[in-house]
């Protein structure tokens, strides 16, 4: 059996940590204003509930991003792929534009946990301060990084967690005197410390895999065993998100208080389905023909605009359900 390896092979696994970074088309400013971060933020926090991700660091600057990731359930792709084409779609759609938004796919980096990720994050986090755009003493202002919500603690969303950057530069606590010692460690990092004299530090954003020898390593032994496996993997990778997205339902079907027969019984409109349908949207990757399949909404398309009208109904969380305060759905 022959492979296309046109495309590189994105190695995913549970548990694994990326850098992941992209640019604007030819270098453009895609994100010249905060309006459109802003919005490329709420994608981003959309991606990370949609997919189960964990978000280490991130920063948004005028013509690219970086993210620190983690993917517990090994879906790098899925969530990626959602994230990127989502932003593009809003952005030329408001913006009367067409073509393509990014300069090609993401460049994503995989990371040792420990110290190599928490590296990654100190060099997002420093990354306005390297461009010239502020200096580490006012870098808690920029507000487009997980560096802002870092000393925000209630307006952080579940899935942020600054642990990996105040455990490398210390073991710090996530208290107001750790966060005031990691502002201190990120000074020292731009003057003294390898942010500013460093060569391997540049090379954070560089390479295939941060980490140490046994690390890449074992990377590589990975990466032989999941090119002869692909084919078979993606087939059974798309068999378990479909359980994956079933589950979801199963779980979130008694909120609306009706039994599953009545998903092929109700109408195709039927406000309670569509909450449902809307909360399986948020919280999953479920597809619309998987959908319209499993809850009788009829044809994607009229299930499309069904959705829209019912969203601009109920813009806040779904009334008609009694939702569970947390769900581990993927």
């Amino acid at each position: 059996m022959r492979f296309n390896m046109a495309r590189k092979l994105r190695l995913e696994f549970p548990g694994a940590c990326y850098h992941v970074i992209n640019r604007g088309n030819y270098r453009h400013d895609v994100f010249r204003d905060d309006r459109t971060k802003a919005a490329f933020e709420v994608c981003l926090f959309a991606a990370c509930r949609k997919s189960g991700l964990l978000l280490h660091a991130f920063v948004i600057m005028r013509n690219h991003y970086h993210l620190a990731l983690e993917t517990p359930a090994g879906n790098l792709v899925a969530g990626m792929q959602w994230l990127q084409a989502t932003f593009a779609n809003r952005f030329n759609r408001l913006r009367g534009e067409r073509g393509h938004l990014f300069q090609g796919r993401y460049k994503a980096l995989l990371v040792e946990a420990g110290n190599a990720l928490g590296m990654v994050c100190h060099y997002i986090h420093l990354n306005p301060v390297r461009a010239g755009v502020c200096a580490v003493a006012d870098l808690r202002r920029y507000r487009r990084s997980s560096y802002s919500y870092l000393w925000t603690p209630r307006s952080r969303p579940e899935f942020l967690n600054p642990g990996a950057a105040l455990a490398a530069a210390g073991g710090l606590p996530d208290t107001t005197s750790g966060r005031l010692n990691y502002a201190a460690f990120l000074e020292w990092q731009s003057s003294d410390g390898p942010a500013g004299r460093s060569k391997a530090y540049v090379n954070l954003s560089r390479g295939w895999a941060l980490g140490g020898v046994e690390f890449k390593q074992g990377l590589l032994r990975d990466h032989v065993d999941a090119v002869y496996t692909r084919a078979w993997e993606e087939v059974g990778a798309r068999a378990m998100r479909e359980m994956q997205w079933a589950q979801a339902l199963r779980k979130i079907l008694p909120a609306a208080r009706r039994p599953e027969t009545d998903l092929a019984r109700a109408p195709k409109s039927a406000p309670w389905k569509l909450a449902l349908a809307s909360w399986m949207k948020t919280h999953t990757q479920a597809s619309n023909p998987w959908l319209c399949a499993q809850m009788n909404l009829g044809a994607p398309a009229a299930f499309s605009r069904n959705l829209t009208l019912y969203r601009r109904n109920h813009p806040t969380e779904q009334p008609l359900l009694q939702l569970p305060t947390s769900s581990s759905a993927t």
